[in-house]
């Protein structure tokens, strides 16, 4: 286990991981709440935990879904990575009472999903819900500084100067559809969402 397994896609940790200890119990999935907007924090705490109580042999990877997500900031595009489930870690381990104990008595960690009130062993995933995590196809997207019917004026292209209000804004391609009054017509023009800013 190491900061990189933090960072890797679930696909590919389910995919790739080892199933089993070296004493030959099985690894299984996970979920840890704890506090949203920390969660890579907690990830490293209990990473940390774990390596200072040698117990490396059971827990796999420790997983925080991000995707990334592209932001118009100051007229440039920048990526910026969010969490796909805020508040929720993804844990591959053998659950002894040992790990257990470390991980619930880790700083930020609010309990695992899916215990059962008189057990004391959190449930692991299914199979389908594994499946039904890696399905999860995460895109790269653009949030849009815009909203409909805003004001603008473009600022670069075939269209420079022209002013106009958006009707349509497509985040997942970067663009919005700008009306802009041509030869006394209304004319939906898309543009990037660098081409254009608000009035």
């Amino acid at each position: 286990m190491s900061e990189k397994d933090t960072e890797k896609n679930l696909n590919e940790q389910i995919n790739t991981e080892k199933n089993t200890n070296k004493k030959g119990e099985k690894y299984r999935w996970y979920i840890i709440n704890g506090k949203s907007g920390q969660e890579k924090k907690i990830a490293k705490l209990i990473e940390q935990r774990i390596v200072a109580n040698n117990l490396e042999d059971n827990v796999a990877s420790i997983v925080v879904p991000t995707q990334e997500k592209i932001v118009i900031k100051k007229g440039k595009k920048q990526t910026v990575e969010e969490r796909v489930y805020p508040g929720y870690i993804l844990i591959k381990m053998v659950a002894t009472e040992e790990v257990l104990h470390i991980i619930r008595n880790t700083e930020g960690v609010r309990g695992f999903i899916g215990s059962v009130s008189h057990s004391h062993k959190p449930t692991p995933l299914t199979d389908k819900e594994i499946e039904s995590f890696t399905q999860i196809k995460q895109p790269t997207t653009y949030q849009s500084p815009f909203s409909i019917n805003d004001a603008v004026k473009v600022v670069d292209g075939p269209f420079k100067d022209f002013v106009g209000s958006i009707q349509n804004i497509n985040e997942s391609k970067g663009q919005v559809t700008v009306l802009i009054s041509m030869f006394g017509r209304e004319v939906p023009v898309e543009l990037d969402f660098l081409q254009v800013t608000k009035i």
